[in-house]
């Protein structure tokens, strides 16, 4: 891994093959749900989807950062191209998906997205979370890198104000992987990335990881 762990962030060169990258999209691409302008959202239930998420590859990056249990609930592929082309300002992810909605102190606002329950989190359960970015396409200074402020995550959950803040002050690090890298990333690290200003595509397939899916309090993260 490339990055430290207490950085917030880490990558993985060459995790899978540019075959298998292409395999993949070409299966999402042909059978995934209903799709937004970004991309598709909840693909968790997708046989090719769901196997990529517990290859022991990807399972043995996600266990150095929450433990050997990790598991995986959350699958979204984000696809930036010349036809769909858009920025991210800066931001944390502080959304869980959960099976149902319980009055707990300390998370919410919640809300519903494409019929699964969300809650924004308290910093102790995002801690237990990573994602793992898995490219499908190489992603370089020209088509929209991921970009992050290092060790931002050790915060706590921010205000946009406080966001803005830091995106003034701190100095961001582009992200820059090939075909079948995979960035790691934690939830709380604050993040963003800008438009394509070539026509190269960027398709990245994002899958969430967390220690447990118990979360206390009767919480329980929903699988999506």
């Amino acid at each position: 891994m490339s990055t430290d762990i207490d950085e917030g962030y880490g990558i993985v060169s060459e995790v899978i093959d540019a075959r298998e990258a292409m395999q993949l999209l070409q299966a999402i691409e042909a059978t995934a749900p209903s799709r937004s302008r970004a991309g598709a959202r909840h693909l968790m239930g997708h046989a090719a989807v769901n196997a990529m998420a517990r290859d022991p590859r990807l399972l043995a990056i996600a266990s150095g950062y929450v433990g050997a249990a990790a598991v995986p609930y959350r699958a979204t592929l984000f696809d930036k191209s010349p036809a769909r082309n858009w920025l991210v300002p800066w931001h944390q992810d502080t959304a869980l998906p959960l099976e149902r909605q319980r009055d707990v102190p300390g998370w919410g606002p919640w809300s519903q997205k494409a019929g699964v329950t969300y809650a924004h989190a308290p910093a102790a359960a995002l801690s237990r979370v990573v994602a793992l970015r898995l490219h499908l396409d190489e992603s370089g200074k020209d088509n929209g890198p991921l970009r992050v402020l290092p060790r931002t995550h050790t915060i706590g959950v921010l205000t946009d104000a406080e966001v803005g803040g830091l995106a003034e002050r701190a100095a961001p690090v582009d992200c820059l992987v090939g075909t079948g890298g995979i960035i790691a990333m934690r939830p709380l690290i604050v993040h963003a990335s800008s438009k394509a200003v070539s026509d190269r595509p960027r398709r990245v397939l994002h899958i969430e990881y967390i220690d447990s899916l118990d979360l206390g309090s009767g919480l329980r993260v929903a699988v999506a």
